[in-house]
């Protein structure tokens, strides 16, 4: 991305470093704060009207709003988080990884503010944070998780469910829902559409060129018997027999015209 670069080269300084060690932080302290006090954590949540009401912290404070989990599971998605966070970082560096997120808060925002019948519902974060999953699995698809530390699944796979999940949801859902779910993507379509475009180009391709290649041999693949004499193939007569000759090289194949009638060739 050429604009993205120019950015970078830009305000590439001003970027947070460890972005994804903040995120886990905040959303720590808002978890155990939130064991005592589950008003606390309404309190963090993004809904528009009371963002226009005066509650601009709304604005930030939902990026820390932790799953609603127990904390054996907080602790693993925390793991997780972090794993795929500073992968992102260490890969893209600061600056784009920052850009990446920014983009979608920014459109998961600006959304939740367009319908008004939607300003009165809480905006959740999940699929937000869904996208650093999906661009994790996009950039390392056969990284394997072992669940529950036996079954061992490569990252690919479950992001194929993640998709499904989000296509299901899209369809099915309510329009809040398709909202948040668009919303959601929009970082990952800009980061990567360009590459999912590009992959499916060169998919095409190479079925095309199998295509074909079939083509030149009649259509049925490459013949598997060719007489070395006559140059006859086992698709071109279907009933001939072909025998390898044990005085010739490996590879000597023959007709049943000419396995018996032919120059020996040296296994040398």
């Amino acid at each position: 991305m050429r604009l993205l670069n120019r950015l970078e080269h830009r305000f590439g300084r001003f970027a947070i470093q460890r972005l994804t060690l903040l995120i886990m932080v905040g959303q720590g302290v808002a978890w155990f704060l939130g064991q005592n006090d589950r008003e606390f954590l309404v309190g963090l949540k993004l809904v528009p009207d009371k963002v226009l009401d005066g509650e601009y912290w709304r604005l930030l404070t939902f990026l820390f709003n932790p799953p609603d989990v127990t904390i054996f599971f907080f602790f693993f998605y925390m793991l997780i988080f972090h794993l795929m966070g500073t992968s992102l970082e260490q890969t893209w560096g600061a600056f784009r990884y920052n850009v990446y997120l920014f983009v979608g808060y920014v459109v998961t925002v600006g959304v939740s503010f367009v319908v008004p019948e939607f300003r009165g519902h809480e905006v959740a974060n999940s699929y937000l944070y869904g996208t650093v999953f999906l661009a994790f699995a996009w950039l390392y698809p056969n990284f394997v998780f072992h669940i529950m530390f036996i079954l061992p699944v490569k990252v690919k796979w479950l992001a194929w469910l993640t998709w499904a999940i989000y296509i299901y949801s899209f369809i099915k859902g309510p329009n809040l829902a398709r909202l948040m779910i668009a919303a959601g993507v929009a970082n990952f379509l800009l980061f990567f559409g360009r590459d999912i475009y590009e992959k499916i180009r060169t998919r095409q391709h190479r079925i095309k060129r199998k295509v074909e290649s079939v083509a030149t041999v009649g259509g049925r693949g490459k013949p598997f018997h060719q007489c070395r004499t006559c140059g006859v193939t086992d698709q071109d007569e279907s009933q001939l027999e072909f025998r390898y000759c044990s005085q010739c090289g490996d590879n000597a194949c023959y007709c049943e015209n000419h396995i018996r009638d032919h120059e020996h060739v040296s296994n040398e």
